[in-house]
């Protein structure tokens, strides 16, 4: 998913000012995709060169106000489009805890629960505002409310795995050796 086609769905939903959008693709699409930040702004400025969306200054008691951005009726033609396609890549979960857990036999296993716990923590705490939300969202209509139950299914199952993992690496008594991995990984042509 783009950058442009994730401000054009959040501008049928009503006018926006470029913090606000960045503000709420943070918050609530970077568990769907990886987002760069550094392109929202430039994508704005391209998508209303394009004429898919517009901002207007607004006379203010003397001093000009930017108005938040809106979605012209080329922009909703664009975005119909983009709907219509097929989707560019199957979901993806990522999470960069992942990429350090597949190492941690190498480390200490202390640091290893310690680790382990500070994620069981942070789950903890997003399935706790997940839950919160579930009212909020529900009012958005269908296909958000269940985008957002599929959000909660996945907290839990992710908070469900790392209390199991960190169960069986508490119960581990071995070390990992290097010379054993590294025989591994040549016999799988790794």
């Amino acid at each position: 998913m783009s950058v442009k086609y994730a401000i054009l769905g959040l501008l049928h939903y009503g006018d926006m000012h470029g913090y606000r959008i960045k503000a709420h693709l943070e918050e609530h699409f970077s568990f769907m995709w990886s987002i760069n930040y550094g392109q929202i702004y430039p994508c704005l400025k391209q998508l209303d060169g394009e004429g898919l969306i517009r901002k207007q200054a607004v006379d203010r008691n003397g001093a000009m106000e930017r108005k938040p951005y809106s979605i012209t009726e080329a922009g909703r033609e664009a975005f119909a489009r983009w709907l219509e396609g097929s989707p560019e890549r199957t979901l993806v979960f990522r999470d960069p805890f992942l990429l350090r857990f597949v190492f941690l036999g190498f480390g200490r296993k202390e640091r290893a629960l310690a680790l382990l716990d500070e994620q069981i923590r942070t789950y903890q705490r997003l399935l706790g505002r997940r839950r919160d939300n579930m009212k909020r969202w529900r009012r958005h209509g269908l296909y958000v409310k269940l985008l957002a139950e599929l959000g909660l299914l996945f907290n839990e199952a992710f908070l469900t795995w790392l209390k199991r993992a960190r169960k069986e690496v508490a119960r581990n008594k071995e070390g990992v050796d290097p010379a054993e991995l590294k025989r591994l990984f040549a016999e799988e042509g790794l």
